[in-house]
């Protein structure tokens, strides 16, 4: 297998040996009508979820949301499913955790993706775990499938460099995923997968901290290899 491909498949399976996959809700998505139900997918986070391309520019529709909703439609025609964008730019996983309940939780959704590292810098590593574990338990409690992603990339850091702080919260929320036997999505991992394979970082990005289409791309395309048999 080609090297990029391989650190593309890791990245989205790395815990699978301990996870359960997402057969069930594969079995409900090709459930046809009249006895369909209609599922809920949410994406909670930062800005890049909520769809920020140049800040203040709000490109939804090339965003791994709304590319990862019409993938699945795609996929799963005889479905009704949405994919429900709770992220707020500027948001750290603490404030994110705080509305938790009211906002996620509320929605009754199969499916939530939390997506918080870049922004939780600034919060540090400690305060960061301690959100993201009780928004885990929360959904897992709830009966909510969850899956974690680290961050996508950041211009002004060195992404190679192990000791900075985007790579440590990228290991800590891989180690979270781990520990709480939740799905991964290893986006700073593809995106490293494509500068290995010669793609310059800014063809990835819109701006110094957002990624541009083809970078959400990337992110809705794993998120889509989940949901495939």
């Amino acid at each position: 297998m080609h090297h990029t491909l391989l650190l593309m498949f890791l990245a989205v399976g790395l815990y699978a040996a301990e996870v359960p996959p997402l057969t069930d809700i594969v079995q409900a998505l090709e459930v046809d009508w009249p006895k369909n139900k209609t599922i809920h997918f949410v994406c909670h986070g930062h800005s890049v979820p909520a769809g920020y391309f140049k800040t203040p520019v709000v490109n939804s529709d090339q965003s791994y949301p709304a590319l990862w909703q019409t993938g699945l439609r795609q996929q799963f025609p005889h479905a009704v499913l949405n994919v429900i964008v709770t992220a707020i730019g500027g948001e750290d996983s603490i404030a994110g955790a705080a509305r938790f309940e009211r906002d996620v939780l509320a929605l009754r959704p199969a499916v939530v993706t939390i997506d918080y590292a870049l922004n939780d810098r600034g919060a540090g590593l400690v305060k960061a775990k301690a959100a993201w574990v009780q928004m885990i338990k929360a959904a897992k409690s709830a009966g909510i499938r969850v899956i974690l992603l680290t961050p996508t990339p950041d211009q002004r850091v060195n992404i190679d460099d192990p000791k900075n702080s985007l790579n440590l919260h990228a290991e800590q929320v891989r180690a979270l995923a781990k520990e709480h036997e939740v799905l991964l999505i290893d986006s700073l991992a593809l995106f490293k997968a494509r500068l290995k394979a010669g793609v310059p970082l800014p063809d990835l990005m819109s701006q110094v901290n957002h990624p541009n289409g083809a970078g959400h791309a990337l992110i809705a395309e794993a998120l889509l290899g989940l949901f495939r048999k």
